[in-house]
C-alpha cells in the first residue's frame, strides 16, 4: 500500500503532498507530524547521489520498519512514494514513470510551474492513478481520457453558471427598470 506521495523541488519546497496513511506521533497534531515526515524524507533522498539506487527501506520512524521510499529525480523535482515493504520496487518506479508521463502529456512538457498553477489538475490526474493508497490505473491513455472528460465537464459547468448568472442580471435589470418607471 502507498502511504504517501510527495513531489519536492531541489530546494525542499513541497509541490505536491498526498498522505494515504496517517502519521503517528502522540505528541503532535497531524499536520506538524506530516511536516516532520516530509522534512525527514527530503533530507534522506536529497543527500543521495543520482547514481545510487532509487529506494530506501525502513526510513520513516513514524510508520515503522515496514516502510520504504521509492523515488525518481527528474530535473528539479523529486517524485517520492512512501509505501509498505510488500510493494514491488520496480512496480512503484513504473508507477512514478506513468505519473510523470501523464503530467508531461497533459501539460505538454510539464515544468514545476505547471504543478504550482494547475494543482487542481495535478491532483485530479493523481486521483486517476492512485486512490486511497491503492493503484487504480496505469494506462496513460485511460488516465488522460478521464482527465480530458473532467476538464470538459468543468468547462460545461462553468458556462452553465455564467449563463445562469447573466440571466439573473438581465432579469434584475429589467425589473429595476419597471419599478423606476
Amino acid at each position: 500500500m502507498i502511504k504517501c506521495i510527495l513531489v519536492i523541488n531541489n530546494n525542499g519546497v513541497v509541490r505536491l503532498s498526498r498522505f494515504y496513511e496517517p502519521v503517528h506521533d502522540p505528541h503532535d497534531h497531524q499536520e506538524p507530524a506530516q511536516q516532520e515526515v516530509i522534512r525527514k524524507i527530503y533530507r534522506q533522498v536529497s543527500r543521495r547521489k543520482d547514481t545510487y539506487c532509487n529506494y530506501l527501506e525502513g526510513t520513516v520512524p513514524q510508520w515503522g520498519d515496514e516502510t520504504k521510499l521509492i523515488y525518481r529525480h527528474y530535473a528539479t523535482l523529486y517524485f517520492i512514494f512512501a509505501c509498505t515493504t510488500s510493494e514491488s520496487d520496480l512496480g512503484i518506479l513504473d508507477l512514478i514513470q506513468v505519473f510523470v508521463e501523464s503530467l508531461d502529456r497533459s501539460f505538454e512538457n510539464v515544468c514545476e510551474l505547471d504543478l504550482i498553477f494547475h494543482s487542481d489538475k495535478v491532483h485530479y490526474l493523481l486521483d486517476e492513478i492512485v486512490m486511497g493508497g491503492l493503484v487504480i490505473d496505469t494506462s496513460i491513455t485511460t488516465i488522460l481520457d478521464a482527465t480530458k472528460e473532467q476538464a470538459r465537464l468543468h468547462s460545461k459547468s462553468v458556462s452553465l453558471i455564467a449563463n445562469a448568472t447573466a440571466g439573473k442580471k438581465g432579469r434584475t435589470g429589467s425589473a429595476a427598470a419597471v419599478r423606476n418607471t
